[in-house]
């Protein structure tokens, strides 16, 4: 096992003066944050979440909403998770979760490409927003049950990246063949950007 150890040494010789000599090598490794501009971390961003436009869809909320948020050197992280229902006698609710996070060391660029591929790998349609930060797109999946086929459960997502900011929102729902129409999945959508675009200028960017 002598040759394991010396490549060994040898391979981190090698790599040491790389480091040394080529400091591009780590950066590739992980890229640095671009920046997250304007944006700032706030205790609870429930209070802060305008979500105006699924308060018109679903004005009555169910339950109290959880938030929590985490500071780091690194990475803040801002989390809000509620129910609401169209009427208060309503059986149905709706569950909506965001989520914002300022990416402050390293550059989430490549995380939000492998969460856009692993939603088309579970199936979801996904489809591309322009005009919405650096990059943006929403995803589409009706999931029917695997005991009541009759029922579908459905979920629309949205992700959301400006520089360093990171912005994910999902609405999720139910409904059951032959007893009550499906979700407007358009209504859904359009309520998932206007309310998107609002967070992110509540925390300060211009989206």
């Amino acid at each position: 096992m002598l040759w394991a150890v010396g490549g060994a040494v040898v391979a981190s010789a090698v790599w040491a003066a790389a480091v040394l000599s080529v400091p591009a090598i780590v950066r590739d490794r992980a890229q640095a944050s671009p920046g997250v501009d304007g944006y700032r971390v706030v205790d609870d961003l429930c209070a802060a979440a305008p979500l105006n436009a699924f308060g018109r869809l679903y004005p009555t909320p169910s339950g109290t909403p959880y938030h929590y948020t985490t500071r780091n050197r690194a990475l803040d992280d801002m989390y809000c998770s509620q129910y609401r229902k169209k009427a208060g006698n309503d059986s149905d609710y709706y569950s909506l979760y965001l989520q914002a996070q300022l990416h402050k060391a390293v550059d989430p660029r490549p995380e939000f490409e492998a969460q856009r591929d692993g939603l088309r790998q579970r199936q979801y349609q996904v489809t591309a927003v322009p005009g919405l930060g650096d990059d943006a797109y929403t995803g589409y999946l009706d999931d029917p049950g695997r005991s009541d086929r009759t029922w579908h459960y459905v979920t629309q997502v949205l992700y959301v990246r400006q520089r360093g900011t990171t912005l994910y929102a999902s609405w999720s729902g139910s409904y059951q063949e032959g007893k009550g129409a499906a979700p407007d999945r358009e209504e859904v959508r359009q309520a998932l950007l206007t309310d998107g675009r609002e967070l992110l200028r509540a925390l300060g960017g211009a989206a």
